[in-house]
């Protein structure tokens, strides 16, 4: 997939630039005093929220990283490769505003990055649906929390794949001169041609976002249809540890739906009129940077649905010290934790009373 990185506001075809011929209809002038403001405001913005939301969550699980839950591990791997785009926001911000100033390098670079946090995500939230699917639904435990190397590689496998389908970045994306401005330079893929270009898309569409949506499609229906049909009493459990989960997913459809669908067309749309290509320009940098918030967004998400997260965070930026960073919980089944050691805690203390009791007697009797 080729990724916009002019502020994701430039336009994303790859050109043959030896036979290009411009004309002043051709391109969409990027000099727009209110889009060299706000993008890297938006963009600046967008760093501070996201190193900060992002980094007090991955303190927090390095903090209880003896007893990572298998939802702590997945979430641990999400913030990661979040801040890893986040930290790319800056060269983005300056290619917005002067061109793409910092080389060939530094554009495959951030270009990865980019494709890297959007296979990672939606291969991952895939991997969670169906680890909660058989869990659920079937009863089948895929991952255990005494064994947390099995959903460490898991993941790990995930990397190699997104690191895979980022390849056509790492080799394609180049700092070359736009040829709507000879003084500046734009970071852009250059392919050997224009079918290959499409082929190299396809490929990725099909093997990136379709396959891992059919999986998380498929078991999000089973969940939701076997919750419907079970009363809530006893599938409170459950509820409780996939609310985060469907949050999660609902944020990612929101966000990055959009750019996968003007993605798309724009792959198919190849002989598109000149006007049509305008459009499609627009919309795939519109919603590319709608797709960048959601690393924003994921941490706010957190923070509202997990009590146990939000009062750790609380703590942490107060610099007081928590009591529970040793305890054996996960972060995002903290109600049904918290409701089990009060039991456990008020059986303690009848037992407690009982043998007090029955040790009074005794002695009550001898006497």
């Amino acid at each position: 997939m080729d990724v916009e990185l002019h502020g994701l506001f430039e336009h994303n075809n790859s050109y043959d630039y030896e036979d290009y011929v411009y004309t002043v209809e051709d391109h969409h002038s990027r000099s727009c005093g209110f889009g060299e403001v706000f993008i890297p405001v938006l963009y600046s913005v967008a760093l501070l929220l996201g190193l900060l939301g992002n980094g007090l969550l991955l303190v927090i699980l390095w903090r209880k990283r003896r007893h990572l839950s298998v939802m702590d591990v997945f979430i641990l791997h999400l913030g990661v490769v979040d801040v890893l785009l986040m930290l790319t926001l800056p060269f983005w911000a300056v290619d917005a505003v002067k061109g793409w100033i910092i080389g060939t390098g530094l554009c495959k670079l951030t270009g990865a990055l980019f494709k890297i946090n959007l296979h990672c995500g939606i291969f991952m939230l895939a991997l969670i649906s169906l680890e909660t699917y058989l869990s659920i639904v079937r009863g089948i435990q895929m991952f255990s929390r005494k064994n947390p190397t099995v959903i460490h590689l898991s993941c790990l496998i995930i990397w190699i794949i997104s690191l895979l389908l980022s390849t056509p970045d790492w080799m394609y994306l180049k700092a070359i001169v736009d040829p709507a401005n000879p003084h500046q330079n734009l970071c852009d893929h250059v392919y050997p041609s224009n079918d290959f270009r499409v082929a190299i898309r396809l490929l990725l569409i099909v093997v990136g976002i379709i396959l891992p949506a059919l999986v998380l499609l498929f078991c999000c229906s089973c969940i939701l249809l076997y919750m419907c049909n079970t009363s809530r009493g006893p599938q409170k459990k459950n509820y409780r540890r996939t609310r985060v989960f469907a949050m999660m997913v609902l944020a990612f459809l929101i966000s990055w739906t959009p750019y996968n669908i003007s993605f798309v067309i724009d792959t198919v749309a190849v002989t598109a009129s000149k006007w049509c290509d305008g459009k499609l320009w627009t919309a795939s940098g519109a919603t590319g940077v709608v797709g960048l918030l959601h690393s924003v967004i994921k941490p706010v998400i957190y923070f509202g649905l997990s009590k146990e997260f939000r009062h750790r965070a609380v703590t942490m930026v107060k610099f007081r010290h928590c009591e529970t960073d040793s305890s054996n919980f996960s972060l995002w089944d903290c109600g049904e934790v918290v409701g089990s050691v009060q039991q456990e805690e008020q059986s303690s203390l009848r037992r407690m009373s009982n043998d007090i009791k029955q040790t009074s007697k005794i002695q009550d009797e001898n006497i």
